[in-house]
């Protein structure tokens, strides 16, 4: 089977595709409460519409954000600045319905299961339960620099430079919306070719399909794809309906949450199901995953596998993980069981070791919200689950 051809895609989105619009909208939240109140607890939900933003959700904090005004921000910042381009921050209505987190969770966030069974017990890491229960996945590889499949690195590589081309007005016809997709043909293991890209972009109504697909192919995909992937069969597909002048939150609705896969993996690992913006980090689905993440891409750093995928599982109320495990489909240099052991002896998988460790009461959440939340070389502070600091100590564990 090693000689066996098959392809993989993945997707991105830019940030003003309507989905994207309404995490960053949710983690613009999340940060302007974790920069006055970094213990503040926050289950942010953004929907947006034509002409309107409802942000919803349950928040406990000691501060005030003025929602509304921060909600409208962020639109703008991201291009939706006039009425025609379909949305317009300073017209669109804000609603907010918001509530305080239910104090039925918070019991077991405050007070894990650990402290409620043992009253002895001082541990200050053990103190703060899971926010849920769940599964989360991390997952690394050795494809590229981003230690992601490559499939969904080159998308959000398309992505960010679509949206660089608009806001540097390289192509001033551009509109805030806009989509990417990768097909890769793979023997194996190796990357052979590009089979499909697709690239759909919100545009002036009154530019031509040809000047696009021209420009995009020129200014966007050439820079982007390595030549060496691209030959004569390749589809190189822009706009494929034709037209794209209606877009962002006027021709679909948005909500937080929903494109957990360009958020992660594109597809080629698998998902636990929680999306991660607008959470504050007690909530597992989002911190946890970020962990997993991190022990993942040290051991394909520390050459202990080329792919290396890490479940790990909660019960609501309880900081110690029900389930941890590894799997490196066969590339492992030593056995999975081993690998899991390691993973559990360097990394503290309880809710409050994770915060420590990841420095996760930080705002950094905004910038995650459009083009991935793993493999972001690209951001200046490198978030701490991209860090391999502890590849050393996993090659020592394992005598290499």
């Amino acid at each position: 089977m090693a000689n066996e051809r098959f392809l993989i895609t993945s997707e991105s989105v830019t940030e003003g595709h309507p989905d994207k619009l309404a995490d960053q909208i949710s983690d613009g939240v999340l940060d302007a409460i974790l920069e006055q109140d970094p213990m503040g607890r926050v289950a942010c939900e953004t929907l947006v519409t034509t002409g309107l933003v409802v942000v919803a959700g349950e928040i406990t904090t000691s501060c005030y954000v003025e929602i509304p005004a921060l909600a409208r921000s962020i639109v703008k910042e991201i291009g939706y600045t006039r009425a025609k381009y379909g949305f317009d921050g300073d017209t669109c209505a804000v609603i907010t319905a918001i509530d305080e987190q239910s104090p039925d969770i918070a019991q077991g966030v405050d007070k894990a299961l650990e402290i409620r069974e043992k009253d002895m017990n001082d541990d200050e890491i053990d103190k703060v339960g899971a926010g849920d229960q769940g599964m989360m996945i991390g997952y690394a590889c050795n494809e590229c620099e981003e230690y992601l499949p490559l499939p969904i690195a080159l998308a959000h590589r398309l992505a960010r430079r679509l949206a660089k081309m608009r806001r540097d007005c390289v192509l001033p016809y551009l509109r805030p919306d806009g989509k990417t997709q990768v097909t890769l043909e793979y023997e194996g293991r190796k990357a052979l070719r590009a089979d499909t890209i697709v690239v759909s972009t919100q545009h002036h109504p009154e530019v031509e399909q040809k000047q696009i697909a021209a420009d995009i192919l020129e200014h966007v995909i050439r820079p982007v794809i390595p030549a060496a992937l691209l030959d004569g069969k390749t589809r190189l597909l822009v706009n494929p309906t034709g037209r794209f002048v209606l877009g962002g939150p006027m021709a679909d609705t948005g909500l937080t949450g929903r494109k957990i896969i360009v958020d992660t993996y594109g597809g080629v690992a698998p998902h636990g199901g929680g999306a991660f913006s607008g959470k504050d980090p007690t909530k597992v689905d989002r911190s946890a995953a970020y962990m997993a993440r991190y022990a993942a891409k040290n051991i394909v750093a520390a050459e202990l596998a080329e792919v290396c995928q890490i479940q790990v599982a909660y019960a609501i109320g309880v900081a110690h993980p029900v389930s941890i495990m590894v799997e490196t489909f066969g590339t492992g240099v030593v056995d999975n069981a081993t690998l899991t052991r390691f993973v559990r002896e360097q990394f503290d998988f309880r809710p409050a070791a994770i915060i420590r460790d990841l420095e996760l009461r930080k705002p950094q959440y905004r910038r995650l919200a459009a083009y991935g939340h793993m493999g972001r070389i690209d951001l200046d502070p490198l978030p701490r689950w991209e860090c391999t600091d502890r590849a050393e100590a996993l090659r020592k564990a394992a005598g290499r």
